[in-house]
């Protein structure tokens, strides 16, 4: 016998690590959704054919995880306005009419985080982005949205984080850099969004870079501390994050466009935190 639930998944490669699934679990009990939310691994060269037989089976919507946030962007039919800005796309929204929405939920997950679940005022703050790729790219729009004074992204090829300011200049103050031009900056916000904590490894960064009273971020999660919030508890962070209660909130985000209300994410982060 079929189900009756509403379908949705997450598509990736790999995927068995991610934690989407018990996320909307949970959420579906907490909002009495009836909904049924599975991982689905896509092949590297048939995402395509992946989600368009999900969606020919009935599917409702998908959360897209590495490495298919381009390839999502290009398949939708139309795209919000922050998933044209982030170049990418983490949702997938099926309408009865055919129509494929395209959003990016990850930047106003971090904001969520940040300021909602974490007390932290980024108005008029200094903040420094570490990397320029796909991670940077998703999160700067919803931070110049916020007011800062200024962002600057830092990256090992300073001319891909110049290009990247660039593309983002009309929305507030923000620079490229190579990681050498920070020796002499101080920033009150550190963002990692390269991908050195899943080598367990650090971009190189100068340990004054971080304000006496300064913050910091990593957009990843992992079990047992990164790399980088172990370096920010050693350089005397007021905090020192990482990027699970960000999941969560752009996990809610995705919810929210699916089935029209947000869920409390808090009793989730803290579920999360103690399995």
């Amino acid at each position: 016998m079929m189900s009756t639930a509403d379908q949705y998944a997450v598509v990736g490669n790999p995927i068995e690590h991610s934690k989407s699934p018990e996320i909307h679990r949970m959420f579906a009990e907490q909002t009495g959704q009836k909904l049924e939310y599975r991982p689905l691994l896509a092949p590297l060269d048939g995402f395509r054919s992946s989600v368009e037989a999900f969606r020919e089976a009935g599917g409702r919507g998908l959360n897209i995880t590495v490495p298919f946030k381009l390839e999502a962007w290009e398949f939708a039919s139309q795209r919000t306005n922050r998933a044209e800005r982030a170049g990418a796309v983490n949702t997938l929204v099926f309408y009865p009419d055919g129509r494929i929405l395209g959003d990016n939920t990850d930047g106003v997950g971090l904001i969520a985080d940040l300021t909602r679940n974490h007390g932290l005022v980024l108005a008029g703050r200094r903040i420094l982005v570490l990397g320029a790729g796909g991670a940077a790219r998703g999160i700067l729009g919803p931070l110049l949205d916020e007011g800062p004074e200024e962002i600057v992204i830092a990256n090992r090829t300073a001319e891909r984080a110049e290009m990247l300011a660039e593309s983002f200049s009309n929305l507030g103050p923000v620079s490229g850099c190579g990681f050498d031009a920070l020796s002499t900056r101080e920033f009150d916000l550190i963002i990692n969004a390269t991908s050195a904590s899943l080598e367990d490894s650090l971009p190189p960064l100068p340990g004054h870079v971080l304000s006496s009273d300064g913050c910091c971020y990593d957009l990843m999660y992992a079990d047992k501390p990164t790399a980088f919030v172990l370096w920010g508890r050693e350089h005397g962070a007021l905090k020192s994050l990482d990027g699970l209660g960000m999941l969560v909130e752009q996990a809610a985000e995705s919810f929210k466009l699916w089935r029209g209300l947000r869920p409390d994410t808090t009793s989730v982060i803290q579920a999360l935190r103690t399995s």
